[in-house]
């Protein structure tokens, strides 16, 4: 029996799905595959590497070198960036990267003025609004899910930096304020792909709202005041991350409700176990038992599909 033959039972009983089929199939027979996708994160990686170095020389070197030196260089390498950008009628291949790059560039700008100059006075919740409108700005003028990424955690920094102001905070704030920002950015999304601006954002939006509410609840789950109250916001936010998942074949979704409820819900059962031969066979069946629910609803998903 050959390989193509033993693909296509598997496919028959639902082992695999079409896409699998087809990928395993083309492998087999010795088809090019696509590289696209890792290609372009290790670009992306790359460019976030080099303005990591680029930060890195400058906050080490900035004195040596002079101010209006870092300054200009650091201007003209943004502003760069921004005219290729403009200038562009029709995007070419490195084109995204272009326009990642300056705006990572921009941040070290920013940091860099208010480390040395200080002109707001440490306010660092108004650059990172700044900050926020701009990437704004720039991803939906040039449709790059990364740049929106960088502007939704600039606008969750300015939440977080504006608390911090307050002069009694406690860590129920940021609590409270992440699922607050989680709400709003999910929000933001639903209304403006109903709205048809730029629908396909609307992943982009989902999963940083559902992982900021995760984490939220999750911190207020290991918290031993109000511990039972954040137990079963997390257990409501898990059921809707499920059904969703569920109703829209995103299997991230139903892995969200997995593994953040598995370690929610064991936070609880083991706070007064101290036994360690306990805690590591439960960890052992409990975990062979969230993997095997995780396998099979991945089939169904291939079944259904």
């Amino acid at each position: 029996m050959t390989l193509l033959t033993r693909l296509d039972q598997w496919k028959e009983r639902g082992t695999i799905s079409p896409e699998q089929h087809t990928l395993l199939s083309g492998l087999s027979r010795g088809e090019p595959f696509s590289l696209c996708l890792e290609l372009n994160l290790l670009l992306y990686a790359g460019v976030l590497l080099f303005v990591g170095g680029l930060g890195w020389t400058v906050g080490t070197w900035s004195q040596q070198i002079g101010d209006v030196l870092v300054l200009a260089l650091l201007s003209a390498l943004f502003g760069a960036s921004l005219w290729y950008c403009f200038s562009r009628s029709t995007p070419s291949l490195i084109f995204d990267y272009v326009l990642y790059f300056g705006c990572l560039v921009w941040t070290v700008e920013f940091a860099f003025i208010e480390n040395r100059f200080q002109m707001l006075s440490g306010q660092w919740d108004l650059y990172l609004l700044a900050t926020a409108g701009l990437f704004f700005f720039l991803a939906y003028r040039f449709d790059n899910r990364f740049v929106l990424t960088l502007a939704l955690t600039s606008l969750a920094g300015c939440f977080g930096i504006s608390i911090a102001h307050w002069g009694a905070h406690q860590d129920a704030d940021y609590r409270k304020y992440a699922v607050l920002y989680g709400l709003l950015v999910g929000g933001a999304g639903v209304l403006l792909e109903r709205r048809g601006l730029k629908p396909h954002f609307f992943d982009t939006y989902l999963n940083i709202a559902a992982n900021v509410l995760f984490w939220a609840i999750l911190a207020g789950v290991f918290e031993r005041q109000d511990s039972f109250f954040w137990l079963l916001c997390l257990l409501a936010i898990c059921a809707a991350s499920l059904a969703w998942g569920l109703r829209r074949r995103q299997a991230l979704f139903v892995a969200y409700a997995a593994v953040y409820g598995y370690i929610g819900i064991n936070s609880i059962l083991l706070r007064n176990l101290h036994d360690f031969v306990a805690i590591v066979a439960y960890f052992l069946v409990s975990g062979v038992a969230i993997l095997v629910l995780l396998v099979w609803i991945s089939r169904r998903f291939g079944r259904e599909q």
